[in-house]
């Protein structure tokens, strides 16, 4: 089945929402990630405040940037979404563990993550039984 293709009673409009979706998350990953990257100063002061040590923060963006990458490329895809995923809950679990709020913009992304995904990747849908489950209950 090629990519990017609508399962039966999908719409091609579906696959271009997941689409947009996933060009907007790896955007502002590997934009964050560079400027991290290019221009760590900025960033150091957030890091330290998290409790992470300064000579971690070009890793960490080095790895948010590949994670990106590979999301955006479709045989990668999944494999960039599991790892987003994983990245995006560390993030998470740190806001949690320093008592701020902003834990629900990461799990927001994740779950951007997997949408973009599901709607852009036929192969995804057919995976998730949402559909089968929902015909089995009206019969």
């Amino acid at each position: 089945m090629p990519k990017d293709t609508p399962v039966i009673g999908g719409s091609n409009k579906i696959v271009w929402v997941g689409r947009i979706i996933s060009a907007l998350i790896i955007t502002l990953m590997c934009g964050g990630g560079v400027m991290t990257l290019v221009n760590p100063a900025p960033m150091l002061p957030t890091f330290k405040a998290l409790g992470y040590s300064a000579h971690l923060v070009p890793v960490i963006a080095a790895v948010e940037v590949v994670c990106a990458i590979l999301y955006a490329i479709p045989q990668t895809a999944v494999l960039g979404a599991i790892l987003l995923t994983g990245y995006l809950g560390g993030a998470a679990a740190t806001h949690v563990r320093v008592g701020q709020w902003l834990f629900i913009l990461p799990v927001a992304v994740g779950v951007l993550v997997w949408l973009g995904l599901y709607w852009r990747d036929a192969r995804v849908r057919a995976l998730v039984p949402w559909r089968r489950l929902a015909a089995r209950s009206a019969s």
